[in-house]
Formats: structure tokens, C-alpha cells, sequence
């Protein structure tokens, strides 16, 4: 255990997870009177920082006496004191480096005077704002990202699948043989695979896919099958493709760059399996308008949400056109959209309900904070199977990145767990053209 420290915590900290409070040990935190101000600002809404903001109001009111602003209050055993900073001190350093009096400024004059009042302990502003952080360096205040659910590891996002050579050709043999399965015990590397992990085997004459199914014992051979007009490209579609279609995997990440055809994959493999859930669900966050309400915008919910949508109804899109315009598919397509079986959705709008026997795809996933994964992943009921797609190279939100966004945080959490599957996707199947852009640009 270290030297106790001072947090002071900007808004943005408590928007990302209202629980924050409780994560920084025998340290006593400082929230300063601005942030309760701009806090206020974001309690009507109906996208996750709006229920972070009413959340976190309810867990302070449930505390809060004068000593909040004198004395402090106890968080609980092993933990330090809560405070609210009420001083208006705006020292000189500040307001000549920064000529508006924002709440930013306001936040680093607060964390300032703190410093100077208790120097016998370490004082740290919490923002993940990193302007700010810069900002607060540049007059020596010491300021450090909120790293409580960052993920320290992502090299799983960097490579290829696994490619295990020098395999007896009499194993994949058997592998292409009726039963299409070997014991795990059979390869000399067992120990080093997890539960739904997919990977190739290479023998000096030939090579096969497989996915190891730890329930049974077993490593199994995967074909690249065909799911309403879209057939996976290479390997690491066949790989998506087959624990998309498994019912026992509950739950599957999806990641790769731009072009890789993560939510089509998930798109047509739903199709395929409609007759086992009573609804696929398509939804995606509005990154944009996250901080706004969307009643800014002309039209009713729906014309408001359209232009966010639409990259799922082009997916939609490219599924029909595998199919004459009078084929039974796309038939079903369009009585399936129209009976409420098929639905594309703000995700804003299916917060809140329980989700059973439903096949819930949800499209940029890494714009999603760690909270926000438990959210939905907590609204399943039975029957229902969750697919998180993203790429965490284009993160839109300006408080998350790559280390820290919700799908990289789920994947580092449920990674092992036997009903759970990840594939990165690595090569572009776009198109020639959105490969090399998304290579060389």
C-alpha cells in the first residue's frame, strides 16, 4: 500500500462510470462543486451518460450530509473520505494561462488550491479528457487517465488466427473423415488452446479448420458454409461464420477494421437461424448525438435516427441483392421487418428491456463503454444470443480508446469462458479498393 493520495475527479470520470467512486482504495477523492453543476446538465436523456448522471445523484443523495463539504465521508472499510469542493479560489497561474473562465479551467483551479492547502499528500486530477490532462500538466498539476476498466493486453486484436504446422497427416485425415472431429488430447499443443478457440492445422500434404468445443473434448472440423447468399471469403469468415451459427456460443465479439464484413456476417448468419428466436435485433449507438438530445433534428424518431441506421440497412442491402427481386428470401426479408421480427434500432431505444430468444446484433460496439457492455449483455434472457461487432482503430467517442472502450473490456473479461467466442477478421473483402485504403492511409 502506497502514500494516501487526493483524486479529484472531472465529469467525464463519473459520466463513464457512475461506480467510480468506489475503485481508488484508501485514497480520498475531491469532486469539485462544478462538476455536481455540469452533472445537472446531463440527467434528462435517454443515452447511457444521461442514466450515469441520475445514477450517481441517487448513490450521493444516499450519503450526502454537511460533512460532504467539511469533514468528508467514509466510503466504506479500506477505503478513503468523499468530498465536494466548494472553494471559488481561481488562483493567478490559472487565469493567465487560460483566458476563458470554462468549467475545465474552473475543475483545474479547484484541483490547484487543493494541492496548495494539503501538500503532505500527493494530489492527482482523474479526467479522461486529454486536453485537460495536457492542460493541467502545463501548470504542474498532476493529471492521469481513469485506468479502473482499461485493458492492458490487445495483442489479440493484432494478429491472424493460429496456424499449427507439422501436424500428422493421419489426424487431419481423420479430421476429414464422417465424423469430422478428433479428442483434443490428440494434438501435442492441447494445453495451449482455450474453450471456441479457432485456428488451422497444416500437415505436409494438407490443412483444415477447426474450433475446439471443450464441453466434449473436442477439436472439430469447420467448412465455409453458405448463409443467405453470403459465403465467408477466407479463413477468419469461416471461423465467424460457424460460432455465429452455434446456439451454445451465447455470446460473440466480431472485431476488424473497415471492409471485413463483420455485421454482414452476423447480419446473414441471424437470417439464417430466424426460425430459432422469435426476433433479430440490429442496433448500433449514435455516437454523434451522444451528448445532445435528438430533438434538435427535423422529423419524428425514426427520419431523426435514420442517417445512423443506415449502415445497417445497407448490410441488409447487399443480402437482398443476392436474390431475384420476386424470390421467397426476399419475401421473408421484407415480412419479417414488417411483422416487428426483423427490427434495426438506436440502441438508445432498447435500453431497459429483457431480451429473450432474441438474436441482438450490435453494430460498433468499441464506442461503447465497459458499463454499457454489461448493460445489454445483463438484458439477456434465455434463447438469446448477443453479437458485438467493432473496430477498435475508429473509435468515435472522445473519452475512450482502444484500451478502454467496452469491447475490448468484454472480450479481456469473457475471453476463456466456454460460451463465449472471439475472431478478429484481418483481410478486407470489401472491395480492392477500401483494402488498400484502409492499408496505406
Amino acid at each position: 500500500m502506497g502514500a494516501k493520495k487526493n483524486f479529484v475527479l472531472d465529469t467525464n470520470v463519473i459520466l463513464h462510470d457512475y461506480k467510480c467512486i468506489q475503485n481508488f482504495e484508501e485514497n480520498d477523492i475531491y469532486i469539485p462543486i462544478v462538476v455536481l453543476e455540469e452533472l445537472d446538465h446531463f440527467k434528462k436523456g435517454n443515452e447511457q451518460i444521461n442514466f450515469n448522471a441520475r445514477e450517481f445523484a441517487r448513490e450521493l443523495d444516499l450519503i450526502a450530509n454537511e460533512s460532504l463539504f467539511k469533514k468528508g465521508i467514509g466510503l466504506g472499510k479500506g477505503k478513503g473520505k468523499l468530498f465536494i469542493l466548494t472553494g471559488g479560489d481561481y488562483p493567478d497561474i490559472i487565469a493567465k494561462s487560460f483566458i476563458e473562465k470554462t468549467s475545465d479551467h474552473r475543475i483545474l483551479a479547484s484541483t490547484y488550491t487543493l494541492r496548495e492547502q494539503k501538500k503532505a499528500y500527493k494530489t492527482i486530477l482523474v479526467t479522461k479528457d486529454i486536453n485537460l490532462r495536457m492542460k493541467a500538466l502545463s501548470i504542474g498539476i498532476e493529471a492521469e487517465d481513469y485506468i479502473n476498466d482499461k485493458v492492458t493486453n490487445i495483442n489479440i486484436f493484432e494478429k491472424n488466427h493460429e496456424v499449427y504446422t507439422h501436424i500428422q497427416p493421419e489426424i487431419i485425415d481423420k479430421l476429414y473423415s464422417s465424423e469430422g472431429s478428433i479428442l483434443v488430447d490428440e494434438l501435442d499443443f492441447a494445453s495451449d488452446i482455450e474453450p471456441q478457440d479457432c485456428f488451422i492445422l497444416k500437415s505436409v500434404r494438407s490443412s483444415v479448420l477447426v474450433r475446439y468445443n471443450q464441453d466434449k473434448g473436442i477439436v472439430k472440423r469447420i467448412e465455409k458454409e453458405r448463409c443467405f447468399g453470403i459465403e465467408p471469403r477466407n479463413a477468419e469468415q469461416a471461423f465467424a461464420m460457424n460460432v455465429l451459427l452455434d446456439d451454445d456460443v451465447k455470446l460473440v465479439a466480431l472485431t476488424g477494421k473497415s471492409g471485413t464484413g463483420k455485421t454482414l456476417l452476423a447480419l446473414a448468419a441471424a437470417l439464417h437461424k430466424n426460425e430459432n428466436y422469435k426476433q433479430i435485433l440490429l442496433a448500433r449507438p449514435i455516437v454523434a448525438l451522444a451528448n445532445k438530445d435528438l430533438g434538435f433534428l427535423p422529423g419524428d424518431e425514426k427520419q431523426k435516427i435514420a442517417p445512423y441506421m443506415q449502415p445497417l440497412f445497407d448490410n441488409l442491402n447487399v443480402i437482398k441483392h443476392n436474390f431475384s427481386y420476386q424470390g421467397k428470401e426476399i419475401r421473408q426479408i421484407d415480412e419479417m421487418q414488417k411483422n416487428g421480427q426483423l427490427v434495426i434500432e438506436a440502441l438508445a431505444y432498447i435500453r431497459g428491456r429483457s431480451l429473450s430468444e432474441t438474436f441482438f446484433i450490435v453494430d460498433e460496439a468499441q464506442n461503447l463503454t465497459p458499463h454499457e457492455i454489461k448493460t445489454i449483455i445483463t438484458r439477456a434472457g434465455e434463447g438469446t444470443k448477443i453479437v458485438f461487432t467493432g473496430d477498435i482503430q475508429q473509435i468515435d467517442s472522445p473519452y475512450l480508446d482502444m484500451f478502454s472502450n467496452g469491447l475490448v473490456y468484454m472480450i479481456d473479461r469473457m475471453h476463456g469462458q466456454n460460451i463465449f467466442a472471439h475472431v478478429n477478421l484481418v483481410k478486407g473483402e470489401r472491395s480492392y479498393l477500401s483494402e488498400l485504403a484502409s492499408n496505406l492511409l
